[in-house]
C-alpha cells in the first residue's frame, strides 16, 4: 500500500525510531470556501469533526506531545478537542495562530507550546485530511528514521494535481523541493506527484529552518514547504514516502470535497463491516458512523443510517429505512422503519414499523414496540407489547403485559413530568389515558375507552368512562330523508320515504 524511496525491511524500520516524537496538527484556517458559520475543521464526516479524525490518527502513533494549532473558531474547536482528549485518555495541547501568516508560521506557533531544546522527530499533519490514518503515519515515521532523513514528506501521484504543491526532483530522482501551484512554472504544473502537507522533520533541522523562511512568494507567506529546500541546501537528506492510496491524503476545502470524502469513508466502513461478517443488502444506501459496532450475522437492510454510539448484537436485523443514534440493539432483535435515539432494545425483541424511540427507551427480551408507537424515558419489561398507535412516556411497565391500541401515557401537567407504573401481566384496554402519576397493579385490567386517574389494585378491573345513553329515533327527527335515515328505516323493516334530497345525505 505504501512505498518509500529506499527499500528497507519493515522490521528494520520499525526498530529504527526510538527517539521522541512530537506531533503538530494544523487546524487554524478559516475555510472560507465552506461558506459556513461553523469552522471548517468542525464539519463532520461519519459522525466526527474533521479535526477529530486528524487528532485520532496523530494520537495513534503515541507521540510524546500532541499540539493542535487553532485560529478561526478557536473556542469551539478547543472545546471539542477537550472532549476528544478525554476519550483518548491523553492530553491534547492547543496553540493559537493569531494571524494567518502561512504554514511555516503555524508550525512555529505549535512548536512554541513544546519544550525548549526539542529533539527527536516532529510530525506535522493537517486538520482537514480526514482519511489519513495512524498506520500511514507510522509507516512514514519508520521511513524517516530508517533512512536517516532530515525531512520526509508524504506524497501521492494523482491524475489531477490542481491545487496541490508539486514535488520537484533532480535527474537522480532526489527531492529538491516543493513548488506551490501559484508559484509553479508551466512545466512544474504538469508534475503529478503532489505534496500531502504531511511531514516528518528532525526537530533541530525544523526549528533552525523556520527561522530562515522568507515571504518572497506569490502569497507573501512563510511556507513550510521551503524547509525542504533549506535542508537540501544544507546538504541534508530529504526523502518521501509515496502513498499508494491518494484518498488518504485528500483534503477538504469545500462542501463538494466534504461530500466526496464522506462517501468514500462510508464505503470503506461498510466494506470493512461486511468483511467482518455483517450482511449489508444494499451498500449504496447504508451509512455508518465511525464508532458504530456491529456483531457477526447482523443484517442491515436498505436505507439504514447508524449514528455515533450505536451497537448492534449478533443476528439482529435493522431496517429497511431506519435511523438509530446512540442505540443498543441486542442479539436477535428486529428494528424496522424506525427512528431511534438513546434507546436499548432487548434480545429477540421487535420494533416497528414506523416507531419513534426517544432517549431513555428500554425494551426487554422478546418485547414489542409496534406501528406508530412513540416512547420516551420508558422501561418496558420482558415480553411486554405496545403494539400500535400509542405514546408511552415517563413510564415503567412490567413483564408480559399488553398495552391496548391508541393508549396515551399523560405524563406532563404543563409544568412537571410525572411517572406511570404498570405492573406485570396487566392488560390495558384500547383508547386508554393514564394520567400520571398513577400505578396499575400486577394482573390488573382496564376497560377500553377509560381515562385512568387513580391507582388500580392488583387483579382489579378499572372502568373510567361515562355511561352510554342511546336516543332512539334521533336520526329520523334530526336528519330526515338522508341516506342514514333511509338505511335505518330499512334496518327496522320500514319503507323509506321518497323525500331524500341527495344520495349522500346533503341538501342542495
Amino acid at each position: 500500500m505504501l512505498q518509500g524511496d529506499t527499500a528497507q525491511p519493515s522490521s528494520q524500520r520499525a526498530a529504527a525510531h526510538p527517539d521522541p516524537v512530537s506531533t503538530v496538527v494544523l487546524a487554524a484556517g478559516e475555510g472560507t470556501r465552506m461558506r459556513s458559520a461553523t469552522p471548517k475543521v468542525l464539519h463532520r464526516l461519519a459522525g466526527r469533526p474533521l479535526v477529530e479524525h486528524a487528532v485520532r490518527a496523530a494520537a495513534g502513533v503515541d507521540p510524546d506531545q500532541l499540539v493542535v494549532v487553532l485560529g478561526h473558531g478557536r473556542d469551539a474547536v478547543a472545546e471539542h478537542l477537550s472532549s476528544v482528549a478525554g476519550a483518548l485518555g491523553r492530553p491534547v495541547t492547543t496553540a493559537v495562530q493569531e494571524e494567518q501568516l502561512g504554514t511555516g508560521h503555524a508550525v512555529s506557533c505549535g512548536l512554541s507550546e513544546l519544550p525548549d531544546g526539542l529533539t527527536g522527530t516532529v510530525l506535522v499533519s493537517y486538520g482537514d485530511v480526514p482519511l489519513l490514518d495512524a498506520d500511514t503515519l507510522r509507516a512514514m515515521l519508520d521511513e524517516h528514521a530508517g533512512t536517516g532523513n532530515a525531512v520526509t514528506v508524504l506524497t501521492a501521484v494523482v491524475d489531477d494535481p490542481t491545487g496541490y504543491g508539486r514535488i520537484t526532483r533532480d535527474a537522480d530522482g532526489q527531492v529538491t523541493g516543493i513548488v506551490e501551484q501559484k508559484d509553479a512554472t508551466p512545466e512544474q504544473a504538469e508534475i503529478t506527484e503532489i505534496n500531502s502537507g504531511v511531514y516528518a522533520f528532525d526537530a533541530e533541522v525544523l526549528t533552525g529552518a523556520l527561522k530562515r523562511l522568507s515571504t518572497d512568494n506569490a502569497q507573501g507567506e512563510l511556507y513550510l514547504t521551503d524547509v525542504l529546500s533549506i535542508a537540501r541546501g544544507d546538504g541534508l537528506r530529504v526523502g518521501t514516502l509515496i502513498c499508494a492510496d491518494p484518498w488518504l491524503v485528500e483534503g477538504v476545502n469545500d462542501r463538494v470535497q466534504l461530500s466526496r470524502l464522506g462517501a468514500e469513508l462510508n464505503r470503506r466502513l461498510v466494506t470493512g463491516w461486511m468483511r467482518e461478517g455483517v450482511t449489508v443488502v444494499d451498500p449504496a444506501t447504508v451509512w455508518l458512523d465511525c464508532d458504530v459496532t456491529l456483531a457477526r450475522d447482523v443484517t442491515l437492510e436498505p436505507g439504514v443510517q447508524l449514528r455515533a454510539g450505536t451497537t448492534v448484537g449478533e443476528g439482529a436485523t435493522v431496517g429497511p429505512d431506519t435511523t438509530l443514534a446512540g442505540c443498543t440493539i441486542h442479539p436477535g432483535a428486529s428494528v424496522v422503519r424506525t427512528h431511534g435515539e438513546g434507546a436499548e432494545i432487548g434480545p429477540n425483541a421487535s420494533v416497528g414499523p414506523f416507531s419513534y424511540l426517544r432517549p431513555g427507551t428500554s425494551l426487554g427480551t422478546k418485547g414489542k414496540i409496534g406501528t406508530f408507537v412513540e416512547t420516551k424515558n420508558a422501561s418496558i419489561g420482558d415480553g411486554t407489547k405496545v403494539p400500535h398507535l400509542s405514546y408511552v412516556g415517563d413510564a415503567t411497565i412490567g413483564e408480559q403485559s399488553n398495552i391496548g391500541a391508541a393508549t396515551v401515557f399523560v405524563n406532563y401537567d404543563g409544568v412537571n413530568k410525572h411517572h406511570t407504573k404498570i405492573g406485570s401481566h396487566s392488560r390495558t384496554g384500547a383508547d386508554n389515558m393514564f394520567v400520571a402519576p398513577v400505578e396499575i397493579g400486577d394482573g390488573a385490567y382496564t376497560a377500553a375507552g377509560s381515562v385512568i386517574t387513580q391507582d388500580v389494585p392488583p387483579g382489579a378491573m378499572a372502568v373510567a368512562r361515562g355511561r352510554q345513553r342511546n336516543i332512539d329515533g334521533w336520526v329520523a327527527r334530526r336528519r330526515p330523508g338522508t341516506a342514514a335515515d333511509q338505511a335505518a328505516q330499512r334496518a327496522m323493516g320500514d319503507e323509506p320515504t321518497d323525500d331524500a334530497e341527495t344520495s349522500n345525505g346533503e341538501g342542495r
